[in-house]
């Protein structure tokens, strides 16, 4: 009885909710973007074009690993954990994170924080990412190693004072019989017979491999390091830095004794031909693998510090902030032309904050320089640092090389991808620090981390609007280029061709717009990028507050924090490839309260074709941060602001139509107020409360008393107040005039939405509706209004209506939506509310429909939920990712859906093969070094039992097909072969070869034996002739 009174008191005589039923109202997860937790590492594969995220456990999910490739591809993997995700994090102890990362071949490789290694097998298209291709579990894990090239993972341990264990990929289980005791407590040389105390021994800090000779492994302690040999199994080497007394080293702390730095990571030379120690304390020290002598040590600012000082100079006491990561950088044409990436090692008080780059150039040669030129290289060319954002700290950074896996990943880059300890990213060009955006070179989930996101809004565009929005701008290559998507099917035609365009706010003033998708094929998956900063002409304080886009002609308004509203449409850039006069943001116009700047020529340079900086409003005094924003399909653009103010501009000119300082102007109290005039504001008493809009929309409709249909604009405040703006022809433009205010309750209104109450479409200001009113076509409709208490219809200006009380929680956001799959096209109230349901009403009758939990939600987030048109639901499950729920996903509503049976994103192209692995020069051969190949470290490190892995067999297949097209019936032979008379073959061959030089060099040896012998018979005898010459002489 009660729908049926509402139903009347409306003056709706149709069911606008026909056919529409209970089940039909049911939620699921379509997508999410974003990243679900704090990103704890980092990884990227330059052969697959892949990077890999992972995160930590928190209150929003367990750890997980993202592996992003182009555009839209991404593959998340869960690690298993037998714990709950409540228990994940506990007050005791940090949270379960994921440590490691590291592509190998084409498998990945973590470890988490609960010593859990996993292998992960990138291949593979099954949708259950839960389930790794290996796992084993470590005691205290201190530290991993791998490469590229290798089948095995170097696992160093905290306990037993730090052995290291080897894990077989190949064979996906730990290695028998390989275990690595503590080095430093049984070596011999200077400091080896310091006492170790109990539970005082070293800790190791760091493993690895030689860049080029994989026989040797550096093994770091935080008491020094050692070079171990797998030819010899034994260590080489060992590095103890030892200051002198007097000697400042890196913070100048203890002069006046001799310090022993703990060190804190060790890393090689590009060639192996240096090793470099980081320290507590802030050295740099450089080292000769060769002797063991320190060749050079510095700080980031000062050279010479282990050296005493002369003359009784005072040192001061510098502290240094502690160091992060440290890659030694090379070339790729060159990998002897260096440089030092280092985060950390900074003053604090440092103004240029960031990375800093130590330009070593190229590496003297060491056979042929004297000790004095090998220490004075690492004085460094030149030293420049990649900033940062001002209060921010470096918490790890990624390389991204060009081409090459191998050298630490640090050969070739062309990009840095820094993590910041606030959990955000930051892309900078290598070396000279310019940022990069991640418009189109990152996949759009990473952008919601860089920065963090802010305010977000929803469209519904049609299909051929958005397909010709396509940026022309100058920038360089995605940094993301592998895998391919999985084979989807295209969604139902409904959804096909309205496209769920969502506009993205980030805290440093960017906007970026792009296609949500329905999880089908996104035939226009570029991003558009607007500049906000450089709109206003500052780069300080930009917070964008409110933003909205017009779904017919693409044009955009943002508001921010500061009370301005600039907006943006499509166009061609008038000032492309060069800067206008205040684009750079160094010179700020005039403020104009009340009025318009053109800033037009605040196009960003780079963009040729795309969104432009169409004009800037600023809100009149006393101004107030921007509440609300609105942009119609027929160049109206309106803003709310939280002082009170309002106005309404029309893009025609551009003009100032309509404004008001206060909404006191034209909101009143009945029709009392409505008929007096808005210049005299409010008779009554003022409200305690400041009142200000809070929502804002645009329609077309025959308004109460009217005989004809007009242009609208309604505007909620945040005391329940609805008030109507006739729009109306005046001489070249328009104008707007008060016709009416409606009381909707006490709360703040957060929906407005006009109802065509003929057809149930909604009755928006479009430019078919207005074309219509040329013609004189009436919109019979009437106005759905949600504040945060109640539901109301009624026929605008200020009819009463029906109404129905929320009375258990507080609606955050609502939209009149129409339902797809509905037998009869019906449109029904979805309304989200803070306990996390989402519930639907009937029209007009506002019975409820069904009611939906969504536990997945933040609960502190619900109120920045957005509704789309076609009902699906973009909402906060964490503070950086964002899921697209349909709440109508049991009205089979053809819902995209992979055509493949569920596959997952491809990751892998077989095509893309590893490079050669760099090995020994022959002048290290020549010299005495042993060639190490992957297949003898298989063999020293598995043992002689272990069957060849798959790269030895692929690489065996290579070599028999290789002989089968040179040799014909002896390659068929060949493929015959068992793996034990292969191996037994290449050990062989290797001999003969080995023997053969041998023979060679000891051939060579005797030459020159010869020729020595000859060199000297021939001094001798012209001694011999000159004395016997001077005798002779003397005699005669």
């Amino acid at each position: 009885m009660a729908s049926f009174l509402r139903a009347r008191q409306a003056g709706v005589q149709n069911d606008l909710s026909a056919g529409i039923t209970q089940g039909m109202f049911a939620a699921e997860v379509l997508v999410r973007y974003g990243i679900n937790s704090q990103i704890s590492s980092l990884a990227y594969d330059p052969v697959q074009s892949l990077l890999a995220i992972g995160t930590a456990a928190s209150q929003y999910g367990p750890p997980k690993i993202y592996v992003f490739g182009a555009q839209r591809v991404v593959r998340t993997f869960t690690p298993q954990t037998s714990a709950s995700s409540s228990s994940l994090v506990s007050s005791t102890q940090p949270p379960l994170a994921i440590r490691h990362l590291a592509f190998v071949a084409n498998r990945l490789v973590s470890v988490d924080s609960r010593n859990q290694l996993a292998v992960w097998d990138l291949q593979s298209q099954v949708s259950d990412d839960t389930k790794p291709a290996a796992k084993t579990t470590y005691g205290r894990v201190a530290c991993v190693t791998t490469d590229p090239g290798l089948d095995w993972v170097f696992v160093g341990l905290q306990q037993s004072g730090g052995e290291v264990f080897a894990y077989d990929l190949d064979r996906e289980r730990p290695a028998v019989g390989f275990r690595l005791p503590c080095f430093w407590t049984g070596r011999s040389g200077p400091g080896a017979a310091r006492p170790v105390g109990l539970g005082l021994g070293p800790n190791l800090v760091g493993l690895k491999l030689h860049p080029r000779d994989i026989g040797k492994m550096l093994i770091a302690y935080d008491r020094g390091a050692v070079i171990y040999s797998f030819k010899q199994n034994a260590l080489e080497r060992s590095f103890e830095y030892i200051l002198p007394a007097g000697a400042p080293g890196g913070d100048g702390m203890g002069v006046e004794k001799e310090r022993r730095p703990k060190l804190v990571q060790a890393t090689w030379h590009p060639t192996g031909t240096f090793i470099l120690t980081a320290h507590e304390d802030g050295s740099l020290v450089f080292w000769d693998p060769k002797d063991g002598r320190v060749v050079a040590a510095r700080s980031i600012y000062r050279t010479h510090i282990n050296e005493a000082t002369k003359g009784g100079a005072t040192l001061t006491h510098t502290p240094l902030t502690p160091f992060g990561p440290i890659k030694w950088c090379c070339k790729a044409s060159n990998p002897d032309d260096t440089a030092l990436l280092i985060a950390g090692g900074q003053t604090p008080d440092d103004p240029d904050k960031g990375l800093t780059f130590l330009d070593l150039g190229p590496t003297p040669i060491y056979a042929t320089s004297s000790w004095e030129v090998l220490t004075n290289h690492f004085e460094a060319k030149q030293r420049l640092t990649l900033p940062i954002p001002p209060g921010a700290h470096v918490a790890d950074y990624c390389l991204i090389p060009r081409t090459s896996p191998f050298y630490d990943g640090a050969q070739d880059p062309v990009a840095v991808l820094v993590l910041l300890t606030s959990g955000e990213l930051l892309t900078l060009s290598f070396p000279s620090g310019y940022p990069i955006t991640p418009t189109n070179t990152l996949h759009p989930s990473l952008s919601f981390v860089h920065p963090f996101v802010h305010k977000v809004n929803v469209c519904a565009m049609r299909r051929e609007r958005w397909l010709s929005f396509v940026e022309t701008r100058n920038k360089g290559d995605p940094i993301l280029q592998g895998g391919g998507p999985a084979p989807r099917r295209r969604a139902a035609p409904a959804r096909r061709e309205q496209r769920n365009i969502v506009q993205v706010a980030h805290a440093d003033g960017t906007v970026r717009v792009w296609d949500l998708g329905f999880d089908d094929e996104i035939e226009n998956p570029q991003q558009l990028q607007v500049d906000v900063a450089r709109a206003l002409g500052r780069f300080e304080d930009v917070s964008v507050t409110s933003l909205a886009m017009a779904s017919a002609t693409g044009e955009m308004a943002v508001g921010t924090g500061k009370g301005e509203v600039v907006v943006w449409r499509w166009g061609a850039n008038r000032v492309y490839g060069r800067e206008g006069e205040d684009g750079g943001g160094g010179k700020e116009e005039k403020k104009k309260p009340g009025g318009l700047t053109d800033v037009s020529d605040r196009a960003e340079p780079s963009l040729k074709d795309g969104l432009q900086p169409l004009v800037l409003y600023e809100a009149p005094a006393p101004g107030g941060a921007v509440s609300v924003v609105a942009v119609s399909d027929v160049g109206f653009v309106a803003a709310g602001f939280e002082s009170g103010a309002f106005a309404i501009i029309d893009l025609r000119g551009p003009s100032v139509m309509f404004q008001a300082a206060t909404v006191a102007e034209f909101v009143g109290k009945g029709k009392e107020e409505k008929r007096s005039s808005f210049l005299r504001g409010s008779s009554s008493k003022s409200p305690a409360a400041k009142e200000f809009p809070t929502a804002v929309e645009f329609g077309v409709l025959t308004l109460e008393g009217d005989g004809y249909s007009s242009i609208a604009c309604f505007v909620g405040t945040n005391l329940g107040h609805v008030a109507t703006l006739k729009i109306l022809p005046a001489g070249g433009g328009y104008k707007a005039q008060p016709a009416g205010v409606a009381k909707c309750g006490g709360d703040k209104v957060v929906a407005i939405c006009p109802v065509n109450v003929d057809t149930g479409k909604s009755a928006a200001a479009t430019g078919v509706a207005v074309a219509g009113l040329r013609e004189g076509r009436q919109v019979h409709g009437v106005l759905v209004v949600a504040t945060q208490t109640e539901a109301r219809i009624f026929k605008p200006a200020s009819a009463k209506g029906a109404s129905r009380s929320f009375d258990d929680q507080f609606c955050d956001t609502a939209r009149v939506v129409e339902v797809p799959g509905s037998t009869s096209g019906g449109t029904a109230l979805v309304a989200i509310f803070g306990d996390r349901t989402a519930r639907a009403y009937a029209l007009p009758s506002l019975k409820e429909l069904g009611r939906v939990s969504l536990p997945i939600l933040d609960p502190a987030r619900t109120t920045s939920a957005v509704l789309s048109p076609a009902g699906d639901l973009l909402a906060w499950t964490g503070p950086s990712e964002l899921a697209v729920l349909p709440l109508w996903s049991g009205s089979n509503s053809g819902k995209a859906a992979p055509a493949s049976g569920g596959l997952a994103d491809e990751l892998i192209n077989p095509d893309l093969t590893l490079p050669p692995r760099p090995t020994i020069s022959n002048l290290q051969w020549m010299t005495g070094t042993q060639y190490v190949s992957p297949t003898d470290l298989d063999l020293l490190i598995g043992g002689e039992d272990r069957p060849p892995g798959k790269r030895m067999l692929a690489a065996a297949a290579a070599e028999r097909k290789g002989m089968q097209q040179g040799q014909g019936q002896a390659g068929q032979a060949g493929q015959q072969e068992g793996w034990g008379s292969y191996l037994s073959r290449q050990i062989q061959e290797r001999t003969e070869r080995l023997t053969m030089v041998d023979d060679a060099m000891s051939k060579l040896q005797e030459t020159s034996q010869g020729w020595a012998d000859e060199v000297n018979k021939f001094v001798r005898k012209q001694k011999r002739d000159a004395v016997l010459g001077s005798v002779k002489k003397g005699l005669f």
